[in-house]
């Protein structure tokens, strides 16, 4: 699995990542139906071509290049990545859950701005 979208993405959703994507596997993008009612936007692993285009874009810095690069903080993320499909009401609803079960669990880095969250997360 390539790259892998945190925390800070969420109440962020800044599209940038997805308007520098060559291969267009960030989603939801904000045309898809999906979007108002994700939390956050997920990389299609297998669509993604690792050119990291989406890292310099991001402006929350929630973008990581690799699960082994992701905190400790973020790991349940990176399943909600993996299993994030547009159009997939299942899959889409599996990675909510997962977002979601992270957002509780972690609710010492959700009060944190996202903007400063990604700084939060070594801690």
């Amino acid at each position: 699995m390539p790259f892998v979208i945190t925390d800070p993405c969420i109440g962020t959703k800044d599209s940038a990542c997805v308007d520098v994507c060559p291969v267009d596997c960030i989603h939801p993008r904000k045309d898809e139906p999906e979007f108002a009612t994700s939390s956050m936007l997920y990389i299609h692993p297998d669509e993604c071509i690792d050119c990291g285009a989406c890292v310099p874009a991001c402006p929350v810095a929630a973008i990581y290049d690799s699960p082994d690069s992701t905190p400790a903080s973020q790991k349940a993320l990176i399943e909600a990545n993996a299993v994030y499909r547009v159009g997939d009401t299942s899959a889409v609803e599996k990675a909510e859950a997962i977002v979601k079960g992270h957002m509780s669990s972690r609710a010492d880095l959700m009060a944190v701005a996202p903007t400063e969250r990604a700084a939060a997360h070594a801690r």
